[in-house]
């Protein structure tokens, strides 16, 4: 069993037991969240696509990390200005476990 779930603009696709990283969300390490827009839930032969989401259907998941991303830098330059930025950028993220999919 999958769903498709929808949380910071982007969509997943999540199964019991499952991993993923998503855009931060409000919650301490071991709270308990609730995905509420399922795109999609798939059962063995059985699918239900929601239009936009699938009434009554929601993901429960664990918050197990709180964390920022790999820094990337961004370096700018205008040739023959003496112009030189360098700035890093660390984007915050929560590592979700997911528990069920109801």
């Amino acid at each position: 069993m999958y769903a498709i779930v929808r949380t910071g603009g982007k969509q997943y696709q999540v199964a019991a037991g499952s991993r993923l990283r998503v855009e931060k969300l409000a919650g301490e390490v071991g709270d308990t969240v609730e995905l509420s827009e399922v795109l999609l839930v798939a059962d063995g032969n059985e699918v239900k696509v929601g239009r936009p989401v699938v009434e009554g259907a929601r993901v429960t998941a664990r918050i197990v990390e709180q964390d920022k991303a790999k820094k990337v830098l961004v370096f700018k330059k205008k040739r023959r200005k003496g112009y030189r930025l360098k700035k890093g950028h660390r984007q915050p993220y929560t590592a979700l476990e997911i528990k069920e999919i109801l």
